[in-house]
């Protein structure tokens, strides 16, 4: 900053601070004769800060008539055409030199953090505080600012934040190390951080024997489950509680693997709905208590034209007789929010009835509204229901995750909304997911997603996800995390988004545990919120997991393969595939009901079958490393790279008749690609598990056998453990997969976050894993501390 021109009308005021007290709070000041030293001080990239040295500190200074105090919060001058500065004042020093300097430590303003165009989002007057601080010439201090500290809290229902008479007013400081806002310590806000910089506000939770976890897009449960897993590791158990996805199939294999979870397999903001209304039934029945006024129901002036108050349809009343032209409801088997018998009818709340004298088979899905007069049947599912935590209800939940789907910002999408995302209705998910956290106000919460969340519309996508959750009053923490840096042989890289309640500690980000063979693009603004970004230079990795460590004790599959379960008939070759192959009662997976028997059978080890003409190309595929569809004859590689059809000789055919290189093939990215028909090998690895297996554009053929990877293949890179068993059709069995969070992603995750619910972890964004996957996956013998 140019410094201005002196004031006459600018002093310290009063006595100098001693000199004893003076150097014991800022040594760094008084090293030197010179008139700067450089000094560590405590900025977000702990750097060197060419620090000025002091001859004396003061605890007041008179700027233009004004008098201002160590701890007062000023404007501070701006460049022209810009708003003024907002700092704290923590230091009045004379320089060596003469020169009055103030050190001012800054407040963000919404619009200064990651959150940006989307201030709007947050809270007029409210800024953050920051631990930037840099030394500025006296004279720049505009005037006073009233910015008051207010508690930071969730504000629940109806009821409204108090906020005191200010200009601002702030409960959160932002940090530049992985971009985050975390709740403003109680003390020690005022002071300089040149000397210390207390990180030690931990605050002790008392613990709870459970805490349930709500998993939203849950897909298959890929992400959940490492979580589990590694809130185990570290002390804590977390249980998948409930889960919802819109994928049936994905449901069957969440439910088979999680006896324990209530699955709902409907889209999420039915689901939102459906807790809305459920919470309206629960205070129905005066199982919990409200404030609010619940609707009356319509059926109460039918029963008095009716004339018999007794006359229940449910047949619950003795002496009551059921017209022949109706049915009586046995008991309520479950309910929903949405349009359950495909009809073209607006969303309402249904129930699932099983009728008095008939089967399973004649259960109907019949509207709310037409079973009001059940009451003694309804109050019974609803008791039960609630009894049983059958839906979360608002405080029930400890941790919401999920990764809601975007497809609006993939860069698969050419047409894409780039001025107005959340307009897309494939981003609207976004919207719901953030909805459902703002109703249901968890401790914590997880927020995954593909890096185009970052670069979408200069990372629209990532800031709105931000700017709610702070708007809510959540902590935040942004990170990128690469899958191959957690014992899978991957690269996979993904956004993720912590967010804890104010009272709560923020989980930080767990450092990489190994190298990896490949390495991932981030978006230049966000390169440092890469996990292990900062750290790269000190970390000791392991050597990086190769296909080979993965799969390479799997048995010979065909491309006809019809058998989704069998025994293994190989031994493991490496410390992955022992672990991998760990059953369920042998793993720290909660058995819950699930497979208690310690026999390993190997699951889905299908390929995709290929089509005759396919499968004739891929078995022209040579067995090498590298090869792909330049292998084959009709082709020729120019000197710019490209691939084009030999014009010296006739194009090979195929036994149908149809071209052994496809057009496809040869445009495919303009002729540059080496992924159509590209047969990977045991030294590599794949740059990411998708959900298609088909080989027209991507290297997925085996290394040795002429398919595709299979079903098990893709999972055992993905991280799943052996016994994980999908359902349904092989198409959907791969989408799964491919749409899964990698499970040691997740398990690591699952760590960190174990032993902040505890109280375990200090202010720091990243923290070194104790254990490595898969091996981490064997059940304890003794109790792992923290």
């Amino acid at each position: 900053m140019k410094r201005p021109e002196p004031s006459t009308d600018l002093s310290f005021t009063g006595e100098p601070i001693s000199a004893e007290e003076a150097i014991a709070k800022w040594p760094s000041r008084y090293r030197s004769s010179k008139a700067r030293v450089s000094a560590t001080v405590g900025t977000p990239k702990d750097g060197e800060e060419n620090l000025e040295q002091a001859k004396r500190h003061y605890s007041q200074a008179l700027v233009d008539g004004t008098l201002f105090n160590l701890g007062d919060d000023v404007y501070v001058k701006a460049e022209d055409g810009n708003p003024n500065y907002i700092a704290k004042i923590v230091e009045f020093f004379e320089a060596i030199d003469g020169e009055p300097y103030f050190r001012a430590r800054w407040f963000y303003r919404p619009e200064d953090t990651v959150i940006k165009t989307l201030a709007s989002e947050v809270q007029e007057k409210r800024v953050f505080l920051s631990n930037v601080e840099d030394d500025n010439p006296l004279n720049c201090i505009v005037s006073r600012v009233n910015i008051v500290k207010v508690p930071a809290k969730i504000v629940s229902g109806a009821e409204e934040r108090v906020i005191p008479p200010c200009d601002f007013y702030y409960d959160m400081k932002y940090e530049l190390a992985h971009l985050t806002f975390s709740t403003a310590a109680d003390d020690g806000d005022a002071s300089s951080t040149i000397s210390s910089e207390s990180d030690s506000n931990c605050i002790q939770i008392p613990q709870q024997k459970e805490k349930f976890l709500l998993d939203l897009y849950s897909g298959c449960g890929a992400m959940s489950t490492g979580l589990c897993m590694g809130a185990s590791l570290s002390g804590v158990k977390l249980i998948k509680k409930w889960a919802v996805d819109i994928n049936s199939f994905a449901c069957d294999s969440l439910r088979l693997n999680h006896p324990e979870t209530e699955v709902r397999n409907e889209a999420a903001e039915d689901f939102l709905k459906l807790l809305i209304e459920w919470r309206k039934l629960c205070q129905k029945f005066g199982l919990i208590s409200t404030t609010e006024v619940i609707e009356s129901d319509d059926d109460s002036e039918d029963e008095e034209e009716d004339g018999d108050e007794n006359d229940d349809a449910d047949g619950d009343s003795s002496g009551s007789e059921i017209p022949p032209e109706e049915f009586e409801v046995d008991k309520f088997l479950d309910i929903c929010f949405g349009n359950p018998n495909g009809l073209k009818a607006e969303s309402a709340l249904h129930l699932k009835v099983r009728w008095k004298g008939y089967g399973p088979d004649e259960d109907t899905w019949e509207p709310f509204d037409g079973l009001r007069k059940c009451k003694d049947k309804l109050k019974e599912f609803v008791t039960t229901g609630f009894n049983t935590n059958r839906f979360p209800l608002p405080g029930d939940v400890h941790f919401v995750c999920g990764g809601p789907p975007c497809q609006g910002i993939s860069g698969f999408n050419r047409f894409r909304n780039n001025k107005a995302p959340l307009e897309d209705e494939k981003n609207r998910q976004l919207l719901v997911y953030m909805d459902i956290i703002d109703y249901l106000k968890p401790n914590y919460v997880l927020m995954e997603n593909v890096v185009d969340l970052l670069r979408f519309s200069k990372g629209f996508c990532a800031r709105y996800a931000v700017a709610r959750l702070v708007a809510m009053n959540y902590q935040t923490r942004l990170g990128m995390m690469t899958a191959g840096s957690y014992g899978v042989p991957q690269v996979r890289n993904r956004v993720f988004l912590w967010g804890a309640q104010p009272t709560q500690k923020l989980p930080p980000y767990p450092l990489p545990t190994h190298e990896t063979l490949a390495k991932c693009l981030t978006p230049t603004e966000f390169e440092e919120i890469q996990v292990g970004y900062s750290q790269r230079n000190l970390l000791q990795l392991e050597k990086a997991l190769t296909l080979a460590d993965a799969i390479s004790d799997l048995p010979p599959a065909t491309n006809y393969e019809k058998t989704d379960e069998r025994k293994y008939d190989t031994r493991p070759q490496t410390n992955f595939q022992k672990f991998i192959r760990l059953s369920r009662a042998e793993s720290i997976i909660p058995l819950d009901g699930g497979d208690a028997s310690k026999s390993r059978i190997l699951y889905d080890h299908q390929p995709l079958e290929l089509n005759d003409d396919d499968l004739e190309r891929v078995c022209h595929i040579v067995k090498k490393k590298g090869a792909n569809f330049r292998d084959l004859p009709g082709v020729i590689v120019d000197e710019d790279n490209k691939v084009k059809f030999d014009p010296s000789v006739e194009r090979p055919k195929l036994k149908s008749g149809k071209f052994l290189v496809p057009d496809y093939a040869v445009s495919f990215v303009n002729g540059k690609s080496k992924k159509p028909f590209g047969r990977l090998w045991w030294d590599e690895i794949v740059h990411t598990v998708v959900t298609r297996a088909e080989p027209h554009n991507q290297i997925v053929i085996h290394p040795l056998q002429d398919r595709v990877l299979t079903v098990r293949e893709n999972a055992r890179i993905q991280g799943f453990p052996d016994f994980y068993k999908l359902c349904g059709p092989i198409k959907e069995k791969y989408i799964q997969v491919g749409n899964a969070v990698a499970v040691p992603v997740g398990v690591a995750l699952g760590y960190a976050f174990g032993l902040a619910s505890q109280g375990l972890t200090d202010n720091q964004p990243v923290i070194k894993l104790p254990f490595q996957y898969p091996q981490c996956m064997q059940g304890k013998t003794e109790e792992h501390s923290a």
